[in-house]
């Protein structure tokens, strides 16, 4: 779609004036009618709500010119990015409510990225960037066609997101779905996630981040995942740690992993207090993966990081403990029933699997369960336990396999014959 720039810059001027003018008066709702409307980034503030009308679409045009820089956070390290198409930054009581759509446009951004990468003078705008802000609601907006990640509360407070619909092409690159980083206090609810990236993304910064925010407390029920890299995924940047997070009652399907938690060497932070319960998933390359060998982004391939042997302690040893899942079923599982390692020096502390149900695709073709170096190709195969202490499976059927033993220490490929 081409239109023209005065146009947009005088859209994009209106609708600024028009935030800027209710928090001036102390606060009020400015209504999206329906309709398309094109703009540039638009900067939120404190006690407004954006509410879009049904059928009203906010369209973000294309031209770099309309993302200033700003200085935040771009996979868990401080830079200049381009701002996000919808920003908020030390707001309060920031809402973006209604039945209409949000659409980024994305597709001119992607294909810059796929043809030529230095291409882009700084990294894609996100979506939607709420930047160390409190008391923060999204609700019943559909979100499609983002640059990069959809929806990124940085450094928040009290984060409500419900009702939501994100939708970004299977292909699309880096396009998570809801992205809350160093954040406290966040519930996700009633959600629709169908894009090119993890669906729900928990991070807390990497080793490059100048602060170590944990983010912590996190609530996420009753949503659908769908064709994701991974449903719900923590890391890899969890230099801050992550803490007391709590998965109940969703839907994956077509996730490449399920549950999947990820981080290397020299990124520190711990992964604690992990609740997952009454989650049904579907076509997923392996329901569980635990990877402290990952290997994608930078420093991913120095030595280091895909190490088997016993590296000294220190602060930059990742470590996981207390992550317990409940009452999980998976059907047609590809690659294997989980790939779950800790470190060497840092095993996995106290992990429960229990009444957990997995079969698998009687076509699975090999494929890769966990990005690190090292994992060969897997189908149809059982659960994968290494460098880990403590793991309790209760009531749990892998294909014809069934298992309630205890596996303590180092332990491979475990998998019990049924009795």
């Amino acid at each position: 779609m081409t239109t023209d720039l005065e146009s947009v810059r005088a859209t994009t001027s209106a609708l600024q004036t028009a935030i800027d003018d209710a928090a001036a008066r102390g606060g009020g709702r400015i209504v999206i009618p329906a309709g398309v409307h094109v703009t540039g980034a638009l900067r939120l503030r404190s006690r407004t709500e954006l509410h879009l009308e049904a059928g009203a679409v906010l369209r973000f045009a294309t031209d770099p010119t309309l993302f200033p820089a700003i200085d935040a956070r771009w996979e868990g390290e401080r830079r200049e990015v381009h701002q996000p198409c919808l920003w908020a930054r030390d707001e309060t009581d920031v809402s973006i409510t209604g039945r209409g759509t949000i659409d980024g446009a994305g597709e001119a951004w992607w294909r810059a990225f796929r043809e030529d990468p230095s291409s882009l003078a700084l990294p894609r705008p996100t979506l939607v960037g709420l930047h160390g802000c409190s008391r923060v609601e999204v609700s019943d907006v559909t979100l499609v066609n983002s640059p990069a990640w959809t929806l990124h509360p940085l450094l928040c407070d009290d984060v409500r997101i419900s009702g939501v619909r994100i939708v970004n092409p299977p292909d699309s690159p880096n396009t998570d779905g809801i992205d809350p980083e160093s954040c406290r206090n966040v519930r996700i609810s009633d959600c629709h996630i169908d894009v090119g990236d993890d669906c729900i993304a928990i991070k807390a910064g990497s080793e490059r981040s100048a602060e170590r925010v944990a983010c912590e407390n996190i609530a996420i029920a009753n949503c659908t995942m769908l064709r994701g890299h991974g449903g719900v995924v923590i890391g890899s940047e969890m230099s801050g740690g992550v803490r007391r997070v709590v998965i109940a009652n969703c839907v994956f399907q077509g996730t490449d992993r399920g549950i999947r938690l990820k981080t290397r060497r020299r990124r520190g932070g711990i992964v604690e207090d992990v609740r997952v319960t009454n989650v049904v998933m579907d076509d997923v390359l392996s329901p569980l993966v635990i990877n402290p060998f990952y290997f994608c982004g930078p420093d991913g391939k120095l030595p280091h990081v895909a190490d088997r042997a016993r590296h000294p302690v220190d602060a930059g040893t990742p470590r996981f403990r207390r992550i317990h899942l409940a009452n999980v079923t998976a059907t047609r599982v590809r690659s294997c029933a989980g790939w779950v390692s800790g470190l060497p020096e840092a095993p996995i502390e106290d992990l429960t699997l229990d009444d957990v149900v997995m079969t698998f695709a009687p076509d699975a073709q090999p494929a890769v369960p966990a990005m690190a170096d090292g994992v060969p190709a897997m189908a149809g195969e059982g659960l994968h336990v290494a460098f880990a202490a403590g793991v309790r499976i209760r009531g749990a059927r892998i294909g014809a396999l069934a298992g309630g033993s205890v596996v303590e220490g180092d332990a491979v490929a475990w998998a019990e014959e049924a009795r």
